[in-house]
């Protein structure tokens, strides 16, 4: 079970983007997360007629390490952990380490 989804929300802990949040909007791979607004790098980008592109620069997200981030707690306004409850049904739930409370959204 990963602790960190798409959908949550994040803030950065360490790098240069340090204490900026966004949204995870996808897992690229098991450790990576593609977070918006988030290790945003300018790509040179050739034109292509036949696909209908323009040339120039593009400002795109690239993927930001999953222990580069924490998750955000909205109810302290700081950065959380994750923990794992488990249910007396036998399903698994994921709480914020500090106060317990279930992590709602994704």
């Amino acid at each position: 079970m990963n602790k960190i989804r798409s959908g949550d929300e994040v803030i950065v802990i360490a790098g240069r983007d340090k204490g900026k949040r966004g949204k995870v909007l996808q897992r690229s791979d098991d450790s990576h997360l593609l977070v918006e607004g988030v290790n945003t790098v300018k790509k040179h980008a050739k034109p292509n007629p036949m696909k209908g592109v323009t040339g120039g620069i593009v400002i795109k997200s690239m993927p930001i390490d999953q222990s580069n981030v924490a998750i955000f707690n909205r109810s302290s306004g700081k950065a959380d952990r994750v923990g794992i409850k488990l249910l007396a049904d036998g399903k698994k739930m994921r709480v914020f380490k500090s106060s317990g409370e279930e992590i709602k959204g994704a």
